[in-house]
């Protein structure tokens, strides 16, 4: 019996420090001072860097949220550049901290690898581009074609299903990142390239001549991105799944970086009131500062600020919000209330 009992004794000791393992992300980020951050290897709007060196862009924009939560301050941000094949091993490592808008949620994803989608904050589909030259309008005519593909990606999964169901034949050129991808569909390497249609714009609006290449109409996927993070510390996934929700429902509730100091002392609507901290405890449930939500909008900017900022009609990337809008306005952006 006494041996029973030791055996239980250490079993629960391990299932202790197992959870104790896992359970505080949030303190080793404050000790160590800044968030590390994974984002892609570099796609115009959405992540590159700048002539300083900096990293800017939709998907920097998150881990700066997160930051300002955190710190108070956005700039405590240290970013890996991360691959299709090498994000996933990243997160699980411990090498970063979380990862940003670069994954499709899935449910082998969010079941099978011990990871955790805190929201989206992009939904896209996959699509195509290709040299008008070809004369070919619709991704079915692509019978034959060599087709520029990321590996280790859902991209790559949805590409054999779209060529299976429609009895079609393809070669594909395996690519990592989407640089290696632009590079050799602009040497002609490939016929076409194929990613989340989103980032088929981006690249467009670096070729020299954007107007002499298409993106068919097809859209053969769902592709809901998000951040996402390790599971087994729900504190952590919840400061990264609310910063998300405040910079949504800031732009629903007409929050923005221009009038946030203005509302922060109080307002008429109580749910600007206990993001902003005038009223309630939001912060003390989340173990943040009372300024956290206030930090992520003045230092980051809402939801549509950031889209506009770097994927917007009047950016180079030139994207319509689409999907994207708030759900009041057609999209399907729709954070849960701040009570």
């Amino acid at each position: 019996m006494k041996k029973v009992i030791g055996v239980l004794a250490a079993a629960a000791s391990v299932t202790v420090l197992s959870v104790g393992a896992t359970a505080g992300t949030l303190d080793d980020i404050r000790a160590k001072g800044f968030l590390q951050c994974g984002v892609s290897t570099g796609v115009p709007g959405f992540g590159f860097t700048d002539d300083a060196g900096n990293w800017q862009g939709f998907d920097p924009a998150v881990c700066q949220a997160v930051a300002a939560a955190v710190f108070g301050d956005s700039s405590k941000v240290k970013y890996t550049p991360t691959t299709g094949k090498t994000r996933f091993e990243a997160l699980k490592s411990g090498e970063i901290d979380m990862l940003a808008r670069n994954t499709t949620w899935t449910f082998s994803r969010d079941v099978d690898l011990g990871l955790t989608f805190v929201g989206v904050n992009y939904y896209d589909g996959q699509g195509f581009i290709g040299r008008k030259s070809l004369g070919i309008s619709s991704a079915k005519e692509l019978d034959g074609a060599s087709i520029c593909i990321q590996t280790g990606t859902t991209t790559e999964l949805n590409l054999a299903d779209y060529f299976r169901i429609n009895g079609i034949s393809y070669e594909p050129v395996p690519i990592e990142t989407n640089e290696e991808a632009r590079t050799n569909y602009v040497a002609d390497r490939c016929d076409v390239y194929t990613t989340d249609a989103s980032g088929l714009a981006a690249t467009r609006s670096t070729f020299e001549d954007p107007d002499a290449h298409v993106i068919f109409p097809e859209i053969i996927s769902k592709e809901p991105l998000g951040p996402l993070v390790r599971q087994g510390d729900d504190q952590w996934a919840d400061v990264v799944r609310w910063t998300l929700n405040v910079m949504i429902n800031a732009e629903e509730y007409g929050v923005s970086s221009a009038n946030v100091d203005e509302l922060r002392g109080g307002s008429d609507n109580p749910e600007i009131n206990r993001m902003l901290g005038s009223e309630g405890n939001l912060n003390e449930m989340i173990g943040l500062d009372k300024d956290w939500a206030y930090n992520i909008i003045k230092q980051v900017g809402n939801y549509g600020e950031v889209f506009e900022r770097f994927l917007g009609v009047n950016t180079p990337i030139g994207l319509e919000r689409g999907l994207n809008a708030l759900y009041t306005d057609g999209g399907l952006l729709y954070a849960p209330p701040m009570r």
